[in-house]
């Protein structure tokens, strides 16, 4: 399968310019072989003296979730084939899917090109949520990357979005509604709460997801280029390569945000407060699993190997191992790298089933049983749609089994209220996700 490249010789590992669906097509075949390759099976990783995991007490919350599933009965991925139903389209590449809790049934979607739409049941409204357009850059991997509603909405009517501002740099905003109009954000209510400097044009992250402890997570990726020139996977004085998480509620300490209790790395000056998970080269899409609390993350890869990462509920300071590891496989040096205090994927796959990991969500709906309890995921190039059992998935130990096939271009999953998931296409369409027995 031909790979297009990104400036100079580097390996495009997420291609997301408006309009790119085609050249994802013309450069993938779509025809995945058979059985992704997964890591191999170990016990839970050790920690790093270097870099503590700790457990976290949630602030202002109730206790985060147990890491155990809920579910009575694992999920067999044998048992079930999905495919994905076209239930609206949107303008301007769409990336990312998020829900208001609020009872309405809209999904609001954050498109590449500086728009966000509302789809109220299956309509896509005919003008934007927000249009920050003239803040933002586009093209390549850069644009609006993500969205959030604060877990108070609408009571506290904030919703945020990450993008690359006009300096090339990532820029996290809230912005509230409009008063008296539940689909329109008031732009005039920009509120910047965080940014971070960007050396390259690519890996920028972009994912946004509140938490259960009702902390906001941002994922940054290593700064770009290739092979992580920087060394940003391993360092703790940079947000670059890492998801942070940062408490919007109590700004304090001259930021505009504060800094949770439990936060890993906040008693010492030289590493950076906000940071919650590391060693992560581009963690493109996150989410949490609304029953269980764990954060699932999908990280893109470098030249072979695409990886499914989980950070157990509550627990910070765990190292992926960016750019030491690339997946379950030594990245630098190429063989015998230090694999001590490293948490490895719990699946992972090479470049013959796609180029670009699309992490997705842990199904918790009440409409198709045949999913509860799975995690499903795909690939930007392929369109490959895998499932595993989110409640059995272990470091180094998980095999995900393709369940369905859609077309190239995938570049985000959400939920809705409910908790059914819809993809987002970057040539428009969104998408839910149907299950059928097999």
């Amino acid at each position: 399968m031909a790979r297009a490249t990104e400036a100079g010789s580097t390996r495009s590992r997420l291609i997301l310019a408006i309009g790119a669906a085609t050249a994802i097509v013309a450069s993938c075949t779509g025809q995945a072989t058979p059985g992704p390759t997964f890591g191999t099976v170990s016990s839970p990783p050790p920690t790093s003296p270097a870099s503590p995991a700790v457990s976290a007490s949630p602030t202002g919350a109730s206790p985060a979730p147990s890491s155990t599933a809920t579910a009575e009965r694992p999920f067999d991925p044998s048992t079930v084939s999905l495919t994905l139903a076209s239930v609206a389209r949107v303008p301007g590449s769409p990336l990312a899917i998020t829900a208001p809790h609020d009872g309405s049934g809209r999904l609001f979607v954050a498109a590449q090109d500086g728009r966000a739409w509302v789809v109220d049941h299956g309509t896509t409204l005919s003008s934007p949520l927000l249009d920050i357009r003239d803040l933002v850059t586009t093209g390549g991997e850069r644009g609006l990357l993500g969205i959030a509603v604060h877990p108070g909405f609408p009571a506290d009517p904030r919703v945020y979005v990450d993008y690359i501002d006009r300096e090339g740099n990532t820029a996290v905003a809230a912005y509230r509604l409009q008063a008296g109009d539940p689909n329109h954000l008031d732009p005039g209510s920009a509120h910047i709460v965080f940014t971070a400097g960007q050396p390259y044009s690519n890996h920028n992250g972009g994912a946004l997801a509140f938490g259960p402890d009702g902390d906001l997570y941002v994922s940054l990726g290593d700064g770009g280029s290739e092979g992580d020139p920087q060394g940003n996977g391993q360092k703790l004085d940079t947000t670059l390569a890492k998801i942070l998480r940062i408490d919007v509620d109590h700004p304090g300490n001259g930021r505009r945000y504060g800094i949770p209790s439990g936060n890993p790395f906040a008693g010492n000056p030289l590493q950076r407060p906000e940071i919650w998970l590391y060693g992560l080269r581009n963690p493109w899409r996150m989410s949490f699993d609304r029953a269980t609390g764990n954060l699932w993350i999908g990280d893109v890869g470098q030249n072979s190997w695409e990886e499914i990462d989980v950070d157990p509920a509550g627990v910070g300071g765990l190292n992926y191992g960016w750019s030491r590891m690339e997946g379950d496989h030594c990245y630098r040096p190429a063989s015998g790298c230090d694999r001590s205090g490293i948490t490895l994927p719990v699946a992972e796959y090479d470049h013959q089933h796609g180029c670009a990991v699309i992490g997705g969500a842990v199904f918790r709906g009440a409409a198709q049983p045949l999913l509860e309890g799975a995690y499903v995921y795909s690939d930007n190039c392929s369109g490959t749609l895998w499932a595993l059992d989110a409640g059995s998935a272990r470091p180094g130990g998980t095999a995900g089994v393709k369940v369905g096939s859609t077309n190239p271009g995938i570049a985000g999953f959400g939920e809705d209220e409910s908790g059914e998931i819809y993809a987002a296409n970057l040539d428009g369409t969104i998408s839910h996700l149907v299950a059928a027995p097999r």
